[in-house]
């Protein structure tokens, strides 16, 4: 082989030679670049994952302060049932024992009393100014006695 040959063919090994070490150095920079990118997306999952065990351990705190306020409300909703039925028990045995009381205990309310009790299922504003509506008005003071008669049912 001519010098000239082996000339070019070193060259060409050698131009060869340059475009794998440039392809292989561009394949490490592509590679860094991946890292750095995974790195950084794994440092903002942690943050996010750092953030999200503070909001869960506030949720569960929070969930332990109601559970504890729940157990309260319950304690306290069985002592009131038992403060009524105690003094439905002590109505039940003045009745009883006194005979006034059970004369009064049995008469009927007058009308405007039962009146005030009487009051229809309400379902919705639209049903409570309907309700309001159709009963009677109170009266003026000092209208006739004929003005104040209770209205016929």
């Amino acid at each position: 082989m001519s010098t000239v040959r082996q000339t070019i063919l070193g060259l060409v090994l050698l131009g060869a030679l340059a475009a794998l070490v440039f392809i292989q150095k561009q394949r490490v920079e592509l590679a860094q670049g991946g890292t750095k990118l995974a790195n950084q997306r794994a440092a903002a999952a942690e943050q996010e994952s750092e953030r999200s065990q503070l909001v869960i351990t506030e949720l569960h705190a929070s969930l332990t302060t109601e559970r504890a306020a729940q157990q309260q409300l319950q304690a306290r909703q069985q002592l009131l049932q038992q403060a009524l039925r105690s003094r439905q028990l002590q109505i039940e045995e003045l009745t009883r024992e006194n005979e006034e009381l059970r004369a009064w205990f049995d008469t009927e309310l007058p009308v405007a009393a039962r009146r005030l009790r009487e009051r229809p299922a309400i379902t919705g504003a639209a049903a409570y100014q309907d309700w309001l509506s159709r009963r009677d008005g109170l009266h003026a003071v000092g209208n006739t006695a004929a003005d104040q008669r209770p209205p016929a049912d």
